[in-house]
């Protein structure tokens, strides 16, 4: 196994990087702790290490300074199990004299399912002379727990795929500054393009057949391996008849009683526990977010129906059954994923006498921003239910404005309650509202 891990080691030092397209995150390092990328598998986290790689070798950092290992590298099933002090011997088999005298940049991509890691990379902070680097695709890298067992060393930073800007990066669009004329059609060009293929990197580019067949790939491969293999599911078909149920529900409500009932008309006895626990593996993925109502009460806001959206609105056109998701719900997906890249708690808004609000983001623990999302203002009597709403929930939570994203429409709207922006979608996500900076 050490020679194993050796020739892993010398081979990724050889090789030449793909860095891609450079991403908008600026991950801080702090010293003493080690830097924890997670997100939903393809986002483009091995990808963004490769960047970080370059950026030290760019910056004088000696290529055999770089520790770098892929866990789902087939030959390191037996290193997943245990063992994992093999790696720091391995390297310095190689380099001994590194050993306490130089830095050591260690990079361990999707290390979630190496058994034992965490202590292993607490004791490698404690007692070797490196910085650490770690992916996964698991929320549970953020939990108490394991800041408990690696006694605080580690700092979490969430990657998504592309956002809206990230895209125009890859076409080669300019974004930044004022917008003239010519570049704010080829803006909205691109974004007509990132609306059929969403942000994952490696589809950017494909034809809409090859894109389909990824996409589904994408889902096969995180309900087989980040839920049936990871949890051990005794029932698989249930997870993977419950994923596609609650794709083709992208952007409605669902409460668990119901999703049960569902999954036991197909013949499959799980109960409710199972299916809660189901959902917070979907999240746990970074796969499917689940949005609460805003309540002060938690236990009402834990009771009331939930929202469920994916981490990617083309993912849904292309593995979706297209009974029940339309280009609302779709918009209205693009939407959040562009609000939860910036905040982790959002929920949606019932006003008291019923009218619901899309999106309620608490920013700085008081100041609130609502945002509704419509295709179109066009039609009067849509016009005026979508302002109804906002306008009665900005006089409730006594806030002087209210956003609405549309397709295309640009508008300033003045009402008895306050004022209504309502952005075309390209324009928001280029600058979402309450954002100081540009992502």
């Amino acid at each position: 196994m050490k020679e194993t891990i050796k020739s892993i080691i010398l081979d990724f030092q050889e090789t030449r990087l793909k860095t891609g397209v450079p991403r908008r995150l600026l991950i801080e390092t702090i010293q003493g702790k080690a830097t924890v990328c997670i997100g939903v598998r393809r986002s483009g986290k091995s990808t963004y290490l490769f960047q970080i790689i370059q950026r030290l070798l760019d910056s004088g950092i000696p290529q055999q300074n770089i520790l770098y290992l892929n866990f789902f590298d087939d030959r390191l099933h037996n290193l997943r199990q245990d063992n994992l002090g093999l790696i720091v011997e391995a390297y310095y088999s190689i380099y001994p004299e590194k050993k306490n005298a130089e830095t050591v940049y260690c990079f361990f991509d999707e290390i979630q399912d190496a058994t034992g890691w965490e202590p292993f990379v607490d004791r490698l902070m404690r007692t070797e002379k490196c910085e650490v680097y770690l992916t996964g695709s698991s929320a549970r890298m953020l939990s108490k727990e394991i800041s408990t067992q690696m006694r605080g060393r580690a700092l979490a930073w969430e990657i998504f795929p592309f956002s809206f800007r990230e895209f125009l990066d890859y076409k080669g669009v300019d974004s930044e500054g004022a917008l003239s004329t010519k570049k704010r059609l080829l803006v909205q060009k691109a974004f007509e393009e990132y609306w059929e293929r969403g942000g994952f990197p490696e589809v950017a580019g494909l034809d809409r057949r090859l894109r389909i067949k990824i996409h589904q790939e994408y889902l096969h491969s995180i309900v087989f391996r980040d839920l049936i293999e990871r949890h051990d599911v005794s029932h698989p078909r249930a997870v993977t008849d419950l994923a596609h149920r609650m794709i083709d529900n992208t952007a409605s409500l669902y409460s668990v009683n119901s999703l049960t009932g569902y999954l036991k008309s197909l013949g499959h006895a799980a109960p409710k526990s199972a299916v809660s626990d189901y959902l917070e593996w979907f999240e746990d993925a970074y796969f499917l977010f689940t949005m609460r109502i805003f309540d002060a009460s938690l236990a009402r806001s834990n009771t009331n129906p939930k929202k469920i959206y994916c981490v990617d609105h083309a993912l849904v056109t292309s593995v979706s059954s297209g009974v029940l998701v339309n280009s609302g719900h779709l918009l209205e997906n693009l939407v959040f994923t562009a609000l939860r890249r910036l905040y982790p708690s959002i929920y949606y808004y019932k006003t008291k006498t019923g009218r619901e609000v899309d999106f309620i983001v608490p920013i700085d623990g008081q100041t609130r921003m609502l945002i509704q999302v419509c295709e179109s203002l066009a039609e009067p009597q849509t016009r005026k239910r979508e302002t109804a709403a906002l306008s009665e929930a900005m006089v409730e939570l006594g806030l002087p404005t209210g956003t609405i994203v549309t397709r295309d429409e640009d508008e300033h709207i003045d009402t008895a309650t306050g004022t209504i922006e309502v952005f075309p979608a390209w324009r928001f996500l280029l600058d979402p509202p309450g954002v100081n900076g540009i992502v």
